[in-house]
């Protein structure tokens, strides 16, 4: 039994019998479970991406991207350029993506260069860019020099904090092929591109470029000595968190149905990183089925708990309480994994 408790991992384990817990007391609790699996599904669709970000940097020895908002804020920018240019449907979605890789690129690329400069500091160094960086776009939100109606304030200047794209390209994934099954809604296009996009990034991590990356991050010192560039490689996986970040920013958005500007992106790094943790992820070690498994879990426990939190304690905001108790722990069990600024095993 400890055998197959230690193959799991305890974190998971609790995690997952306490998904299953608070399912089986919201049926006696008669709240709607076709509606409470139907966020489930839609949810796991919405954040995977973002988490699937964290891969490339774990593999590569940098450990979890705590400067995911990074890349989330080229996402946006390419969001909003697409709306400015009239672009609805799916070519709006597609245009958001493709404004965005080239940004993403050339960020992921000077950030994976601060990162080689900084070694032994990276969660530290990247929570604070990431941080930085939310804070310089505030001050971009409102200067650049954008005109849409759908986006700007009717008076004064500036994007607005949020703003809906319901008549852009919100919910294009949720509704394509969408279907019921016992009335859980199967947002079929959304769950399909992330499954997609797992299935790209392991054809990554099994090319050579991804193989190189790997062997650096599980042994720099073995892998220099051998005499791979070890610096390009953490260069590369930077750059393709980033990418990673952007476009899950976009169809996060398109499936909420509204873009958040401004602050929203500061603490969106601590959910992927601890989804993908919870997964079975280590602070050097991560792969496709831990970021399934993370987001299944870890949103799948958000999203039923706080209804049946209601449920329980009708008074008072106790749901969201509840929910930043759960997140805030799983992401204190992700800072256990951290000494001295150096990540361990």
């Amino acid at each position: 039994m400890k055998v197959y408790i230690d193959k799991i991992g305890i974190p998971r384990l609790i995690i997952a019998i306490l998904f299953i817990v608070v399912l089986v007391t919201a049926n006696f609790q008669g709240l709607p479970m076709n509606m409470l699996l139907s966020d489930v599904v839609k949810r796991f669709g919405m954040y995977g991406i973002l988490v699937l970000a964290m891969v490339p940097s774990i593999q590569s020895g940098v450990g979890p991207n705590f400067a995911l908002p990074i890349g989330i804020l080229c996402g946006l920018v390419g969001a909003v350029i697409s709306i400015e240019y009239g672009f609805v449907g799916f070519p709006g979605l597609f245009m958001a993506m493709v404004f965005s890789l080239p940004l993403a690129l050339l960020i992921g690329y000077l950030y994976g260069k601060l990162l080689n400069a900084v070694k032994g500091s990276e969660m530290t160094i990247a929570t604070y860019t990431g941080f930085s960086m939310v804070q310089f776009m505030c001050i971009a939100w409102i200067v650049l020099p954008f005109r849409s109606t759908k986006m700007v304030w009717p008076i004064g200047k500036g994007l607005r904090n949020v703003f809906t794209i319901e008549k852009t390209f919100g919910n294009v994934l949720n509704n394509l092929w969408h279907f019921d099954i016992y009335g859980v809604h199967i947002p079929t296009g959304l769950i399909l591109l992330f499954l997609f996009t797992c299935f790209l990034v392991f054809l990554y991590t099994k090319s050579k470029t991804g193989t190189v990356i790997l062997a650096a991050g599980m042994n720099p010192e073995f892998a220099k000595a051998s005499g791979v560039n070890i610096n390009r490689g953490r260069i590369i996986a930077n750059m393709v968190s980033t990418v990673l970040g952007a476009i899950g920013i976009i169809v996060y958005s398109s499936s909420y149905g509204f873009v958040q500007l401004y602050g929203a992106p500061l603490y969106m790094a601590f959910p992927a990183v601890a989804a993908i943790l919870i997964g079975g992820a280590t602070a050097k070690r991560a792969k496709i089925s831990h970021v399934i498994i993370g987001v299944l879990l870890f949103q799948g426990l958000l999203a039923s708990s706080m209804p049946v939190a209601n449920e329980l304690f009708p008074e008072g905001n106790i749901s969201e309480m509840a929910r930043m108790v759960i997140q805030n722990g799983i992401i204190l069990y992700a800072l256990t994994k951290v000494k001295g600024g150096k990540y361990v095993d």
